[in-house]
């Protein structure tokens, strides 16, 4: 029996979620909560926030995260492929920066206009 507290809204449930039982989650408030839990231990997966070097602006610098949570697995090559990109100005909120991350289908977008 595996304990998590969900993160799905702002009422924090504790889960106990029984791997050995189909990923069964007890503890949760609201059906969003039991979907949480079992994704959480069958295929965890997590939004990327971070910069990206940035010229032709007045900030050295572009926040970005991905436009979709990735497998956490991937969040190491996410990261490293990142280190790579060179944004130039004007950027705007929403634009791609870097698409299809690593193979995993999801765009890295720009969350300010520079």
């Amino acid at each position: 029996m595996k304990e998590l507290i969900c993160i799905v809204c702002p009422r924090g449930c504790h889960l106990q979620v029984d791997e050995a039982n189909g990923c069964a989650v007890f503890g949760n408030g609201c059906p969003r909560g039991a979907a949480y839990g079992k994704a959480e231990l069958t295929h965890p997966t997590r939004t990327v926030t971070t910069t990206v070097r940035c010229t032709g602006a007045r900030l050295p610098r572009c926040p970005v995260k991905t436009a979709a949570p990735v497998p956490r697995e991937s969040i190491p090559a996410v990261m490293a492929a990142l280190d790579g990109v060179l944004v130039r100005a004007p950027v705007k909120p929403g634009q791609v920066v870097l698409a299809d991350v690593c193979g995993t289908g999801v765009d890295v977008i720009a969350t300010r206009a520079l």
